[in-house]
């Protein structure tokens, strides 16, 4: 079988690739919507067709490249049944199989983190894709998305590490640059779930953790709900800008301003959004600007994490104003 990991450095994420080798038929696991032209290369290159995105559950600190690649790959999206991902095109419950040429994914349901998380096993129990039910060393959080400190622990020792001790556990994330770890590993060093902790020590010890809340949490969960389709909740097209009362920000560059920016556009780089927005109302709606709406999503979820429930992307940034014929400024 043919198997990568990627990695997304921004968010700590992992991407896992697996493929038949003979048939070519691929599988990627929790893609990243800004990694999304890398990971089409690395199908290119080494000739295979994706058939499925799996998800682990709805994340909360990154954007699904799920959608992505659906309308360029023709691939097909996969969500737990109970992850809230109505626009999934397959809706997995605890023991179903995804298949890709002569290989399976076992699906097993380990719910805690948030009420829809899935693990991977694959179909000789050598591989445990753990989302974030269960990390090198540690585990995901348990406070907000019907997460339960209880329910994650009957997860992880019933789904996770009851499987072979040789079992390689490849996590949703590391942040220490681990790559992966074994059942036989957690089962001793895990400093929450495992050495013989019990399921009280465990609630106790997440219960006490006061963690902050993810970057992108108020446009991540909303936009993977929708298999990460950045819709009218987070995007504006062009024409709409022309014909609303908005107040536009571009985060670029002073040199990208330059040359060339909508009409009546402020200069806020990306880095200063925080500051410069103590001084905004938030009441008022607010259009962010990039060159092609990556940097422009994460002012956002920047504005709306501040209280700007009107904060908005201009879809396809100036790039896509300019394919629309609409005029620009240049200072």
């Amino acid at each position: 079988m043919i198997f990568r990991q990627l990695f997304d450095r921004e968010t700590c994420t992992y991407t896992y690739l697996l493929a038949d080798a003979e048939t070519r038929e691929a599988v990627l696991i929790d893609p990243v919507l800004e990694q999304a032209d890398r990971d089409v290369e690395l199908l290119r290159q080494l000739d295979l067709e994706l058939v499925y995105t799996l998800e682990t559950h709805v994340h909360a600190d990154h954007i699904t490249a799920g959608s992505r690649l659906r309308e360029r790959l023709g691939t097909r999206t996969v969500v737990s049944e109970a992850g809230g991902a109505p626009c999934a095109d397959v809706k997995v419950n605890h023991g179903d199989r995804i298949s890709f040429g002569r290989h399976h994914l076992e699906v097993r349901a380990t719910p805690g983190h948030t009420s829809g998380c899935v693990s991977y096993i694959s179909d000789d129990r050598a591989m445990a894709f753990t989302g974030d039910a269960l990390f090198v060393r540690g585990c995901g959080r348990t406070d907000f998305q019907e997460g339960d400190a209880g329910t994650l622990y009957d997860s992880v020792h019933g789904q996770i590490l009851s499987l072979p001790a040789t079992t390689r556990i490849y996590p949703g994330h590391d942040y220490r640059g681990r790559t992966l770890t074994t059942v036989a590993e957690e089962q001793r060093f895990n400093p929450r779930l495992g050495g013989g902790r019990t399921r009280e020590e465990f609630v106790a010890i997440m219960d006490a953790l006061k963690l902050a809340n993810p970057k992108k949490l108020h446009i991540a969960v909303p936009a993977n709900q929708a298999c990460g389709r950045l819709n009218e909740a987070f995007e504006v097209q062009s024409a709409d800008v022309l014909d609303g009362d908005r107040r536009i920000i571009d985060v670029r560059s002073e040199g990208e301003f330059r040359t060339g920016h909508v009409p009546g556009a402020e200069l806020v780089p990306l880095d200063r959004v925080m500051t410069a927005a103590m001084e905004w109302s938030r009441d008022e709606p607010i259009v962010c600007v990039c060159r092609s709406g990556v940097r422009s999503l994460k002012a956002v979820s920047v504005l709306r994490g501040l209280g700007f429930a009107n904060a908005t992307s201009l879809a396809g940034g100036v790039t896509g104003w300019q394919r629309a014929g609409f005029p620009v400024a240049r200072a």
